[in-house]
């Protein structure tokens, strides 16, 4: 470890010079095993650790995150993949273990916007992790350990260049942090709210039930909210983020865009998108991206411009607006946290067509009997926190 670390940049490359260090003069609590972390790596780093090491204290579950510019495109506890998953996570051919499982589930999320991203483990750094890391777009890694052979693979990715961190999981911040904005000095108390089921008891719905699943997710995509640039809204199922939505000025467009990540984690399983005849030497990236083109509403465009010939061995059947719409009303079980109260009840009706049944938030709008009535009209459960979890 060391007392101030150079790095190469800020968040620019006109942005010089850069470090990180301790105030106080200590060492830092963290050490690079690989690779030159940059200053936004760094702040995926430390923002992604603080939400992995919550959501494994509240689940007691191995947790991975996929972070891209300070918010995370996904995260997830390890909960044992369907056939389905695998197969849409393009790992069916490994053997998972519980932290490989978590990271998959993270990925998975939202395949498109990890490219490329930050990955943070609540725990140590197996072979199986290591090896699913290797193959995909990333920049780096933090964990509180690695083990010898995850090291060694990791260090062969990007020429040897990929960025391993390793910090010290008893490592606890001052209980007051600070950041400088336009030369002024900035001074808060941390955000050491506990998230836990204690925060789930306060239900103003008909429907009080949640059942254990659900209280489980519902702790996941509080727990991402708390680490994701605000306005935010996560919906959750099966132990991870399927949909975020971060960093909107309005709340009805977190949950719209949130909504539609959603509806692309569902539509990604449908049999015409599970069995599309792709050419065996597409990467996983351009398959990624395809899917999102297939998904969308374009894609006719696409199959008369005739780019579906770089892709696939034959023309694909379309899938329908119908057929999309037929498939996502078969959707249930979704679990939809925000990080502060939801002032319309748009935000319901927009939430129920990606089939959400239970949802976690602040309460204490002007118009929470309008929330209240929009969710009995579609018998959701809904819990008034009390907290509102704002990050900046």
């Amino acid at each position: 470890m060391a007392d101030k670390l150079m790095l190469k940049y800020g968040c620019n490359p006109n942005q010089k010079p850069s470090c990180i260090y301790m105030k106080d003069g200590s060492d830092l609590p963290i050490t690079v095993l690989n690779g030159r972390p940059g200053y936004i790596n760094f702040l995926d780093a430390f923002n992604s650790w603080q939400l992995v090491k919550e959501l494994k204290a509240a689940t007691g579950l191995p947790a991975a995150a996929s972070f891209k510019h300070v918010s995370p495109a996904g995260a997830a506890v390890a909960v044992p993949l369907s056939d389905t998953l695998k197969k849409i996570y393009f790992v069916d051919d490994l053997e998972l273990t519980p932290m490989a499982t978590a990271y998959a589930r993270a990925r998975g999320a939202d395949r498109m916007s990890s490219y490329g991203d930050f990955v943070a483990l609540s725990d140590e750094c197996d072979a199986a992790t290591a090896k699913l890391l290797a193959r995909e777009v990333s920049d780096g890694v933090i964990a509180p350990s690695y083990s010898d052979e995850a090291l060694e693979i990791l260090k062969t990715k990007r020429k040897g260049n990929y960025n391993v961190i390793q910090i010290d999981p008893s490592y606890k911040p001052e209980p007051i942090e600070h950041k400088d904005v336009y030369g002024i000095t900035f001074e808060q108390g941390r955000n050491e709210i506990e998230i836990n089921p204690s925060l789930l008891e306060n239900f103003p719905t008909k429907n009080k039930h949640f059942p254990e699943e659900a209280k489980r997710d519902l702790l996941l995509a509080l727990i991402t909210l708390k680490y994701t640039q605000s306005n935010s809204v996560c919906y959750a199922k099966d132990g991870q983020a399927i949909g975020i939505g971060a960093g909107q000025q309005s709340r009805i467009h977190c949950t719209r865009l949130a909504g539609n990540k959603a509806d692309i984690w569902f539509l990604r399983q449908h049999p015409k998108v599970m069995n599309l005849p792709f050419k065996a030497d597409i990467r996983r990236p351009d398959r990624d991206n395809t899917i999102d083109v297939y998904i969308s509403d374009d894609y006719e465009d696409v199959l008369a411009d005739g780019i579906w010939e770089q892709f696939f061995t034959e023309k694909p059947e379309v899938l329908t607006r119908e057929e999309k719409k037929a498939w996502l009303r078969e959707q249930s079980g979704v679990s939809l946290g925000s990080d502060a109260f939801f002032p319309f009840g748009d935000n319901i009706e927009r939430a129920h067509r990606s089939g959400v049944e239970y949802i976690a938030q602040a309460g204490g709008s002007i118009r929470d009997d309008n929330v209240i009535e929009t969710c009995d009209k579609y018998n959701i459960a809904m819990a008034f926190t009390g907290v509102r979890l704002f990050h900046h």
